[in-house]
Formats: structure tokens, sequence, C-alpha cells
């Protein structure tokens, strides 16, 4: 039986996601693909694998369980004095989606730690609005104020990245993509993009090519 899972939309929309499930024979496990706007959460062995640009994710689990998930996505940013303010409303969402369910599925809160990858200067409109700037600043405050320690991170840079998170043992793997395969990031994110755009997302930052 595969382990609980829930999907919901930092936009609020109702769509089908972190479904794309397959079998990874380099790691000989269940593993999830997460796309932007996606989240997944488990108390199972599945790896969680997300492609990241200028989009961040924060993989959060229970240390003393092994309960855990990783969301994706895309955010504005905050305000310069480090508030969350209604620009951050879609990133926040998405960490409030992730951490609620972990905790339904038996996390204790105090027993939450994080590790936070993404960020990346990746796509020249979305370099030019500090995107992944933004992102990396958000995702390091809104889990600085939730008391949830940030063991390790790997943000920013010029490069897309490629995550495989292990929420039982916690393991994060790590692989820098060269950028002249980043086309298939690029199109993933700005599809994203369109989304937030199409559902009104506002805020004090354009996203543009």
């Amino acid at each position: 039986m595969n382990a609980p899972t829930v999907r919901a939309s930092p936009a609020g929309g109702s769509e089908h996601l972190a479904a794309t499930r397959y079998f990874d024979r380099r790691f000989n496990t269940r593993a999830v693909r997460v796309l932007p706007g996606e989240y997944f959460a488990t108390s199972g062995d599945e790896a969680a694998v997300a492609v990241l640009g200028s989009c961040v994710a924060a993989c959060i689990r229970d240390r003393e369980n092994g309960i855990g998930g990783i969301n994706h996505f895309m955010l504005p940013g905050g305000g310069e004095d480090g508030s969350f303010g209604a620009s951050a409303r879609y990133g926040a969402f998405a960490m409030e989606l992730l951490i609620n369910h972990l905790l339904k599925l038996g996390a204790r809160r105090p027993a939450l730690e994080a590790k936070a990858f993404g960020g990346g200067c990746v796509v020249a409109g979305l370099a030019q609005a500090r995107v992944g700037e933004r992102n990396a600043a958000f995702v390091r405050r809104y889990l600085a104020a939730e008391g949830i320690p940030l063991r390790s991170e790997d943000l920013l840079g010029v490069h897309p990245r490629k995550i495989v998170f292990f929420p039982a043992s916690g393991r994060a793997l790590v692989r820098t993509l060269a950028r002249v395969r980043d086309d298939a990031v690029l199109r993933q994110e700005d599809d994203y993009r369109h989304r937030i755009e199409a559902a009104g997302a506002g805020g004090d930052v354009e996203l543009f090519r």
C-alpha cells in the first residue's frame, strides 16, 4: 500500500499534484516527482524528487520518527524588512500545507527540522525580479519564525538543481545541472509562472520573461 500523500496547490487551486510515481532503479526505491506548485508528505520510505531553477523546495521531517515531505514553490518574496506580506502568501501556504499534513501523519512540531534548496538565478526575467534571491530569503525567515531548525541548505547560485530527498532517513542528495540542460527546467517554471498569474497572483514583484 502506498504511504499517505496529500496534494494541494499553493495558488489555491484543486489540481492533482505530486501524482507522478515511478520506481527509481538507481536508488532501488519507490519515488514521486514533485513539480512546481506541488508538495508531497509521507510516513513511508519513498523518495521525493524535484528539479529546481528559481523555485525553492523545503524538505521537512520529524527527526524522531522519519515522517517527512517536500514542497516546490515559486514565490515573489516578502518585504525587504523581513515581513512576509501579501506577496509571500503562496510560499507561506505551501509551507503550511506541508507542515500541517506532517502533523496529521503523526509528526511532532518540536522534532521538525528542515533542509532547503533552489533559488537559482537561471531565468533572465526572474533574475531581474530577484525571484530566486527572495525565495531563499523567504524560506529562511519562515523556518526561523516557526522555530524549525534549518540543518542544511543549497540556495542561490546560477545553476538549476536536482534534489532527491529520503524523508525516512533525512538524507538529501543534490546534483547541479549544466546550464546547457536548463531548457526543461525553464519551460516548467515558465508554465508555473503562467498558472500563478492566471490564478490572480499579486505582490510587489512582477514575473516576466
